[in-house]
């Protein structure tokens, strides 16, 4: 630890898993970046260590557990006293939010929102029940709304949502920054079209947008794509499968069920297309960019290529309709030339939307100039300190209560 360092406390929904979710993976570019600026970094969690979480103590970063509905935090965040505190999404906001105002003031307060929840939610919602609309006054989203507004800045990963936020729910521009995947140009060699064999689709099992894809193509997709390509196989990877999933396994059929990967990279290297049906989500999807990393061209859908595209043409094959999602698949996989067209448009996408060093850039830039005048920035954030003011003096005594409760 370095004495003069400036000191960033980050509280984790989850300990940081890099190679289970993409969440985790980002999790570890906002580490990284932080601590290429000189930061001294912190990772608290109330969490459950996890059976796949990176060492972040190997990593330079001090660990910390934490309890909810306990005083003892305030004492630790008190003596810590961090220059700024990241909350890994809404949820730790909530539980952890007033506790950080009240016993350090002065820290600025970041939201990590990974994705917005309450939209996913509301597409799931919708999908389920076969509705047009997506709710958007859920009280899902007013909550995390309610803590955009908390917070001094938030950082949204996905340029749909910066203006979502916006437009819908009025958030004002400079409580917000636009922070997508840092990524680096891949150091390792892409195989050709030649060498590549099968499709492959790849996902934390605990994500439901992952698990209803995968039934997508069990149920609908695989079948048709199947009888067009009979020695053809779909790998399905993901970390966490539970029994349902591991049922789904059927060799005859050519529907592997493969279940954790040792190494993403690898198993999407070897694959010829990636294959993600979405139906609903939010955020960016990390199993997409790993793909054009990783030179493999994707078919998916809108929700699937959200956020990631802005108005550059696809890697690969966008469709909402599951014949047409099988058929695209098809031609993909058998036109050579076409999927090195396809292929190229990754390579373009990656350094024109996602290059670490200027996103970085920007994002501690902005971090900094909102730190420098934080007194001026929170003045002009009157619903933010209305919030604060009255919905966490509830959290607070309910938290107070269950502490009181368990003594």
């Amino acid at each position: 630890m370095n004495d003069s360092a400036r000191l960033l406390l980050v509280i984790g929904y989850v300990w940081p898993e890099p190679d289970s979710s993409a969440a985790g993976r980002h999790m570890m570019s906002l580490i990284r970046l932080f601590q290429e600026s000189g930061w001294d970094i912190h990772y608290a969690s109330p969490a459950a260590r996890g059976e796949h979480e990176v060492d972040l103590e190997a990593v330079g970063v001090s660990t910390h557990e934490i309890v909810l509905n306990c005083s003892s935090f305030d004492r630790f965040v008190g003596e810590l006293s961090p220059e700024v505190v990241l909350f890994d999404r809404f949820m730790m906001e909530e539980q952890f939010g007033w506790r950080v105002a009240e016993s350090c003031p002065q820290a600025l307060r970041v939201l990590d929102m990974e994705d917005l929840h309450s939209l996913r939610q509301a597409r799931q919602t919708a999908i389920k029940k076969g509705l047009e609309d997506v709710a958007i006054h859920t009280d899902l989203a007013k909550r995390e709304v309610a803590s955009i507004f908390r917070c001094d800045v938030s950082l949204v990963i996905s340029d749909f949502e910066f203006q979502y936020l916006q437009e819908v729910y009025q958030v004002p521009r400079q409580l917000l920054v636009h922070c997508p995947f840092l990524l680096e140009p891949p150091s390792h060699s892409v195989p050709s079209f030649e060498e590549r064999a099968h499709f492959i689709s790849i996902g934390n099992f605990r994500h439901e947008p992952n698990w209803d894809a995968v039934l997508q193509l069990k149920q609908v997709i695989w079948p048709l794509i199947r009888q067009a390509l009979p020695q053809a196989e779909l790998h399905v990877y993901g970390a966490y499968p539970p029994p349902k999933a591991t049922q789904l396994h059927q060799p005859k059929n050519g529907f592997l069920v493969k279940g954790w990967a040792e190494d993403a990279c690898a198993v999407m290297l070897n694959a010829r297309v990636c294959l993600a049906p979405l139906r609903f989500g939010a955020g960016l999807k990390g199993k997409l960019t790993e793909a054009m990393l990783c030179g493999t061209p994707s078919v998916t859908t809108q929700v699937g290529a959200e956020g990631i595209q802005g108005t550059l043409p696809w890697p690969g094959m966008v469709v909402e309709d599951a014949e047409a999602f099988a058929q695209a698949a098809i031609t993909l996989y058998q036109d050579q030339a076409q999927w090195n067209e396809r292929q190229q448009r990754g390579t373009t996408l990656l350094q024109t939307r996602f290059d670490k060093a200027v996103i970085g850039q920007r994002v501690m830039q902005e971090v900094e100039t909102i730190s420098a005048g934080l007194e001026e920035h929170r003045a002009q954030n009157f619903i933010g300190s209305m919030l604060q003011l009255n919905s966490m003096k509830a959290t607070k005594y309910m938290s107070q209560w269950i502490e009181a409760k368990n003594k």
